[in-house]
């Protein structure tokens, strides 16, 4: 990505931020996850921030917002993803 980067959001780990980039992907919008500063040490259980260039900042966020995962779901996928390599 070479454009300008604008933060997207923040999700509350690694299982949460494959899901919304393959949401995003589906749309044929590139995003970029990057560990939150906060939080460094805790590996894949960390929060990262989700990037997207930011001429596509509002479409990218139309995704997001059009089906919002219950917290039920969240943690289902959570429990189902691969561990970490």
């Amino acid at each position: 990505m070479s454009e300008e980067l604008r933060l997207l959001t923040t999700v509350a780990n690694e299982a949460e931020s494959e899901m919304v980039i393959e949401r995003l992907s589906e749309a044929g919008i590139r995003s970029m996850p990057h560990l939150h500063p906060d939080n460094v040490r805790l590996g894949p259980a960390a929060p990262l921030d989700i990037y997207v260039e930011a001429k596509v900042y509002e479409e990218a966020r139309e995704v997001l917002d059009a089906e919002v995962p219950s917290d039920a779901e969240l943690d289902r996928l959570s429990q189902e993803a691969p561990p970490p390599e």
